[in-house]
């Protein structure tokens, strides 16, 4: 087992609109993508970020070596209860995944 973030090139978040996040996980080459679109399971990221399964997009891109996920937002971009106004904070929830 391996922390995702150091297998990766790169874990990044970021605004996908006032409603939704999304957290890009660049993998850099297709061996990397390889182990971790088959290790990093939706149902995890799910529980992880709190949102339910159901509500997770997610994208494998391979010809970017690219896995992609995208949520709902738990408060509204900009409002008095949102901590994080561009999204930035979230990807180190996901670097920090054990993944096999």
């Amino acid at each position: 087992m391996a922390e995702l973030g150091a297998i990766v090139q790169k874990v990044r978040s970021k605004n996908a609109g006032p409603f939704w996040l999304t957290v890009d996980v660049f993998c850099g080459s297709r061996e990397v993508f390889a182990r971790v679109s088959g290790a990093l399971e939706t149902a995890r990221v799910a529980a992880l970020y709190g949102v339910a399964e159901a509500d997770v997009r997610r994208f494998d891109i391979a010809d970017l070596d690219v896995v992609k996920f995208s949520f709902p937002r738990p408060t509204v971009q900009g409002t008095a209860a949102d901590r994080d106004m561009h999204g930035a904070a979230w990807a180190v929830l996901l670097e920090e995944m054990e993944i096999g």
